[in-house]
């Protein structure tokens, strides 16, 4: 027992002195921001230089992106909402009432992506309001795109500020 013990003195599994939680939070949130809408974002920069069958492709895979999207939201919307709220609900009393850092990390990852999911809802109904063509999608992509990097950075930072509270209150602590 005494490698074992070791071992998790050197490697501390807590979720926010943890690497591995901060690689998955950069690799979230830098996935998020690059597919917009489900849509690759060089794709829309070179569908907005070149045009011709770069823009059909971006505009195809748009409109076929956001009618899945809408029809998703359309047909089970208040289940999700439900659903996402049960989990969220009972994942903030874990985390914050009964006060398990697993569930705090959580949180952190998945309730700003509540917050993208509803952008990116307002985003669909907005483009199949307007058409989707053109100039105007690349500009309503690019307004998604960054309404999406400043949640992330808020995020980031958020994460950032109350992991590094929660690291050194463990450590004065112990």
């Amino acid at each position: 027992m005494d490698v074992i013990d070791s071992a998790l003195e050197v490697i501390d599994l807590r979720s926010f002195s943890n690497l591995w939680y901060w690689i998955a939070l950069a690799t979230l949130w830098s996935s998020v921001s690059h597919w917009v809408l489900g849509v690759p974002h060089d794709m829309i920069q070179r569908a907005r230089r070149e045009g011709g069958q770069a823009q059909t492709d971006v505009e195809d895979l748009v409109r076929i992106n956001i009618n899945r999207l809408l029809h998703v939201v359309d047909s089970g919307a208040w289940l999700m909402v439900g659903l996402a709220a049960f989990w969220l609900t009972s994942l903030l009393v874990l985390g914050f009432w009964y006060d398990i850092e697993f569930a705090q990390a959580v949180v952190l990852l998945f309730a700003p992506m509540m917050l993208v999911v509803w952008v990116s809802v307002r985003s669909s109904r907005r483009i199949m309001a307007e058409g989707g063509t053109g100039d105007a999608l690349y500009r309503r992509l690019t307004v998604h795109r960054r309404i999406v990097q400043v949640i992330g950075m808020l995020s980031i930072t958020v994460t950032a500020f109350y992991g590094t509270w929660q690291n050194i209150s463990v450590s004065i602590l112990n």
